[in-house]
């Protein structure tokens, strides 16, 4: 697969978003690459690892996020779905479950439900393969409104708290198992 194409494909032209976009994901997909090399011990498959860190975030267009260029019309905690409706379109379905799974530490049905987050509950937005935890894992330590900052563990975990207690932990465990 060429993910290149694809983001060119959504982020056609020269654009502060798609700087955004490309440069968070480098980020992202540099981590993880990182940590696949740390630990052989891990079944990981590195080339889909880079391609699915690439295009994680390949539906924040269609967002609302004026902080970072996305002047779409559905909320921000949607980006994931639709970043899965795009992958599965184009006909990457692994991929698009990456997309899907990779908010906070993954969103339980129970949060969504009780937060009322506009997200359809006929699907899991927690992260399971081992790619997926390692993808959700590494996106954390970069925002894309402070593309230049590398969170630590600790301004990490501070950024989960917002998500819950249970997030947080499942933050650490990863922390333990690819540090």
């Amino acid at each position: 697969m060429d993910y290149q194409s694809i983001i060119d494909k959504y982020y056609p032209s020269e654009s502060e978003l798609r700087r955004i976009l490309l440069t968070h994901s480098r980020q992202v997909a540099d981590r993880c690459l990182q940590i696949a090399k740390k630990h052989p011990e891990l079944p990981l498959d590195v080339e889909f690892l880079e391609e699915a860190a690439m295009l994680h975030d390949i539906g924040i267009y269609r967002c609302n996020a004026p902080s970072i260029q996305c002047f779409g019309t559905e909320p921000y905690i949607c980006h994931g779905y639709i970043g899965g409706q795009i992958l599965r379109e184009e006909g990457f379905v692994r991929h698009a479950l990456v997309c899907e799974r990779h908010t906070g530490t993954g969103l339980t049905k129970q949060q969504i439900e009780t937060q009322n987050l506009p997200l359809p509950l006929d699907r899991s937005y927690e992260p399971d393969t081992m790619e997926e935890q390692v993808i959700c894992y590494a996106d954390k330590f970069y925002s894309k409104s402070h593309i230049d900052h590398v969170r630590s563990v600790v301004e990490t975990a501070q950024s989960l708290e917002k998500f819950g207690a249970k997030g947080v932990l499942k933050f650490l465990k990863w922390v333990d198992l690819f540090e």
